[in-house]
């Protein structure tokens, strides 16, 4: 079960990315956060110190915690776990989609071997366009594991955030996600999907999507056009 303070510091994280804590804000006094999360002072203290290690909550002596200012404003910041959806929508343009394939298929031994399960296992498999404003910004592979997500795909139509989908319709929170940034081959026939022009920019994250066990759910190619999407990490020494 994940720690208690480590809940605290993603809803804190959450309320700053959404704007619900503004940059600059003043948190009301820790015993008050700490009623509010109904948890002990020093709970509410641990998920606080974190987020001051991480550069997110300033903290004035004799004053209080303060919301940091993000350096920059990136929607497609590659540190914050966010859905295609999320980002589309936070860009504050138009979000739509097309269903190119819905199926379940044989795992392939690269879908086996990042999902953990053997070879050959069922596997549902959706392919999908996203669009902003109308136009095409991200092709998404995503592949889940049948006995975990199958039932759920036969009852329901997949709209909108599949990681929001599998939290209402399965019950399965994904947390975390292990990406490799990769730049796609001219032959790439999914990256060509997105080539609106001959040499319009296309980045793939091949990511691996853990529940709060840590135990993979999601495997995914996800193909975005770099005019559009810029994936940014601050790096630290």
């Amino acid at each position: 079960m994940k720690h208690s303070y480590l809940k605290i510091k993603e809803e804190l994280e959450r309320q700053m990315h959404t704007g619900e804590l503004a940059a600059g804000e003043k948190l009301p006094p820790e015993i008050e956060m700490a009623k509010t999360f109904g948890v002990s002072r020093e709970t509410f203290r641990a998920a606080a110190k974190q987020l001051e290690r991480e550069g997110k909550l300033r903290v004035r002596h004799g004053v209080g915690r303060y919301v940091m200012r993000p350096q920059d404003a990136i929607p497609s910041s590659i540190e914050y776990l966010s859905s295609t959806s999320e980002m589309i929508r936070s860009s504050g343009v138009k979000e739509g989609e097309h269903q190119e394939s819905i199926r379940t298929v044989p795992a392939k031994e690269e879908w086996a071997y990042f999902l953990n399960v053997a070879p050959g296992e069922p596997v549902i498999v959706s392919e999908r366009i996203r669009t902003a404003n109308g136009e095409p910004v991200s092709f998404n592979i995503n592949i889940l594991p049948y006995t975990l997500a199958g039932e759920a795909f036969e009852k329901n139509r997949l709209r909108g955030s599949l990681i929001k989908f599998l939290e209402k319709e399965c019950g399965i929170r994904i947390v975390s996600a292990n990406t490799e940034l990769i730049v796609p081959l001219p032959s790439d026939e999914y990256a060509n999907k997105l080539r609106v022009a001959e040499h319009t920019p296309v980045l793939l994250l091949k990511q691996t999507h853990y529940d709060e066990d840590s135990l993979p759910i999601l495997f995914s190619y996800d193909y975005f056009r770099n005019d559009i999407f810029k994936f940014w990490v601050k790096r630290m020494r």
